[in-house]
């Protein structure tokens, strides 16, 4: 068959593709393109690519606003420079497996015309105190953020050096969390407009999360060795702990203002007590039965039936603390009753036996609770 003589009858009298084959080139090539471009629920790429380490910080510098645009991908979205001077704009990404956490700082005033691609849902915290931001006209700051589900345009107004954190969760994610944990569909959690009155209080612990998570820390050091470099990779267990506790954080701070017990009365009744004191003891008995991992609040919710704030609300109210904080001082417990025992095996192995696979962090967490290091305990043993 001659291909050429066949390519040649297909073309018109100026040597051009007929209008119509070239209109479904155009579009099978639009289609491809769109195809190769990521969508927001590409959680582990960052604007370097996929091959940080993962749940590691990420930092990307632009000195042109469409350039910082396209830095934060899975989005749609123009930056329109409002003010003179020369731009500056950093990114620094924490790609995770179910979300990217995020602090995006910009010079100068803009105009962004924003959508976040795919099944996935967008938190928007003012990292910058005193200063308001406006989403869709609204605005938004001290007291209050913006969220935005995916595939929804929206426009952000926002100010000379101005910082704001993103959170960037899958829908997916997200409508299990909101079921399996807190006990309630996403649409009765998640408000219907493009602001969350947080309050003051919410506002600033769910920052503090954030904060905490985006400083890149120097390396760790146990008993003045290197153990582990901050830029190497997490684990799985400590991902899995990142974005847990990132999602209580972001669940907590969607609570109406004023709901904190979401009906549940403060008084008990003696059943209530009763039962808040077998949930607790089934928890710490889960959690022994498990020692060699981390368990953390959603497992433990679906394993009791429970939601997490009710969960919550029986630690604190039996024992005065969060079931974090309790159920890591009960690792931490046994870690140094098998340290202090005669047959205790090396800080290493004791530490895993119990789930405690960040070396450092162990050894910073042991210190704080019994005002001595692991290695020192086990001398002493």
């Amino acid at each position: 068959m001659n291909h050429a003589a066949t390519r040649t009858e297909r073309l018109d009298a100026a040597g051009h593709e007929p209008r119509a084959q070239r209109t479904a080139m155009q579009s099978a090539e639009h289609t491809a393109e769109q195809t190769a471009e990521h969508t927001a629920e590409d959680t582990r790429c960052s604007a370097q690519g996929a091959d940080a380490p993962a749940g590691r910080a990420v930092v990307s510098v632009a000195h042109d606003a469409d350039e910082q645009a396209r830095n934060l991908v899975g989005w749609r979205q123009t930056y329109d420079q409002l003010a003179a001077g020369r731009f500056v704009g950093t990114l620094t990404e924490i790609p995770l497996d179910t979300m990217k956490v995020f602090c995006e700082t910009t010079s100068h005033t803009l105009r962004q015309a924003c959508e976040v691609r795919g099944d996935a849902y967008w938190f928007g915290i003012p990292a910058t105190r005193g200063q308001e931001a406006r989403i869709d006209a609204q605005p938004f700051g001290a007291e209050a953020f913006a969220m935005r589900p995916g595939n929804v345009e929206f426009e952000l107004l926002t100010p000379a050096q101005f910082s704001i954190y993103g959170v960037v969760v899958r829908g997916e994610v997200l409508r299990h969390y909101a079921q399996t944990v807190e006990g309630v569909a996403l649409d009765a959690r998640l408000p219907q407009t493009p602001i969350v009155r947080a309050g003051a209080a919410r506002l600033a612990h769910l920052c503090g999360v954030l904060e905490q998570r985006l400083d890149d820390d120097d390396d760790d050091h146990v008993d003045g060795e290197v153990a582990r470099s901050a830029r190497s990779p997490l684990s799985d267990a400590e991902r899995n702990d990142v974005q847990a506790e990132m999602l209580a954080a972001l669940f907590d701070a969607c609570v109406q203002h004023g709901n904190d017990r979401d009906g549940e009365s403060a008084r008990q009744t003696p059943e209530q007590a009763s039962r808040r004191r077998w949930i607790v003891a089934q928890a710490r008995e889960y959690v022994l039965a498990h020692r060699s991992r981390p368990v953390g609040v959603p497992e433990l919710c679906e394993q009791l039936l429970v939601s997490r704030r009710t969960l919550q609300y029986c630690f604190q109210d039996v024992l005065g603390m969060a079931p974090a904080t309790y159920l890591r001082a009960v690792r931490l417990n046994g870690a140094r009753r098998d340290l202090c025992g005669r047959e205790a095996g090396s800080v290493q192995d004791v530490a895993a036996a119990w789930g405690f696979w960040h070396l450092s962090q162990f050894a910073t967490d042991y210190r704080r609770m019994f005002g001595m290091r692991p290695s020192e305990a086990r001398r002493a043993s």
